[in-house]
């Protein structure tokens, strides 16, 4: 089968395209046959902790059929249409085949095109961490994101107005600001630096109740300084390549903050399993109603993945880069 390998070459990742062996599912696996993929930002950033370096078949996330099931397998059936994350040593949702975990798979929505469906997984899972499991985010508080555009960025939007949040997020792209107000943001401010905590009391009061950052170290003291009493500060990512940061404990101690990272890179196969089951609980009925309905900014065939990847690293995008295999 046709495949996508990510390869670091230097400071930079490339994608190489192989012809690999189709995969056979193993206990408690799923294979599919994808129909279509996402891209996911954080997993071509050279060096980071979600990366890992050298080489490896990319993609997190995938929708498609299910072609066989392995061992233990009963309450799924060849033919289902599936979505979820690829994870795990040797898989890949950059190829026409693929094996799942049951415990990441999860039906698609009846109204999902598979575009749409591929755009699920990662970002809105994420947003479920980060908002709801972890966040505790509440009807009526404000939700701050930043880098509000981009894939988890649009997820949390999403996810929080289903909550009854108000949110307010940064672009530094005044016209991505309004599309997002679309879809529920209540206020943009509009800069790529770090020099909106002021505007953020100013539209809100008190600050953000929960903070997402979706851009990095850079962010990470200007979300801190734009919190509310009690307000809890999720950091998704770090595409600015910024690391580390100060944090000035006097004003964690003070305000009583919360802060946590959102990431699959070190978490055990029933965190994986729970954040699954939480979202599904919470989050999908809102995908399958309409209340929520992924934003895809571009779809790309499977022969065009590269250039997927450049257009990604433009920042041009509004939500989701999608890739249709099959």
């Amino acid at each position: 089968m046709k495949s996508f390998w990510i390869k670091t070459t230097g400071s930079t990742t490339v994608l190489e395209r192989r012809d690999i062996p189709v995969p056979e599912p193993g206990p408690a696996e799923i294979a599919l046959r994808i129909r279509a993929t996402a891209l996911n930002r954080g997993e071509l950033i050279a060096g980071s902790v979600m990366h890992g370096g050298g080489e490896k078949l990319g993609g997190t996330e995938a929708a498609g059929e299910i072609l066989a099931v392995g061992e233990g397998v009963t309450e799924w059936r060849e033919g289902d249409r599936v979505m979820g994350r690829v994870l795990g040593s040797g898989r890949g949702a950059f190829a026409e085949y693929t094996v799942m975990a049951v415990h990441q798979a999860m039906h698609v929505p009846a109204r999902l095109s598979w575009e749409q469906a591929a755009a699920v997984s990662v970002s809105f899972l994420t947003a479920y961490d980060a908002v709801i499991a972890y966040g505790r985010l509440q009807r009526g508080e404000w939700l701050l994101v930043t880098g509000a555009s981009s894939g988890a960025g649009v997820a949390s939007v999403q996810t929080g107005k289903v909550v009854g949040a108000r949110i307010i997020g940064t672009s530094g792209s005044g016209a991505k600001l309004e599309q997002l107000k679309a879809i529920g943001l209540d206020a943009g401010i509009r800069t790529r630096g770090a020099d909106f905590a002021a505007v953020v009391k100013e539209v809100t009061g008190n600050g953000a109740d929960v903070a997402v950052n979706c851009v990095g170290g850079s962010m990470f003291a200007e979300c801190m300084r734009a919190l509310a009493f009690g307000g809890r500060l999720a950091t998704v990512g770090y595409v600015d390549g910024v690391y580390s940061t100060e944090l000035d404990l006097q004003e964690l101690h003070a305000n009583r903050h919360v802060v946590f990272g959102i990431s699959n890179s070190r978490l055990s196969e029933e965190g994986r399993a729970a954040t699954v089951r939480g979202f599904v609980r919470d989050v999908l009925p809102a995908i399958a109603d309409g209340r929520i309905t992924p934003v895809i900014d571009r779809v790309f065939p499977f022969d065009e993945l590269p250039a997927a990847k450049d257009y990604m690293e433009s920042n041009a995008q509004i939500g989701k880069i999608v890739v249709r295999v099959a």
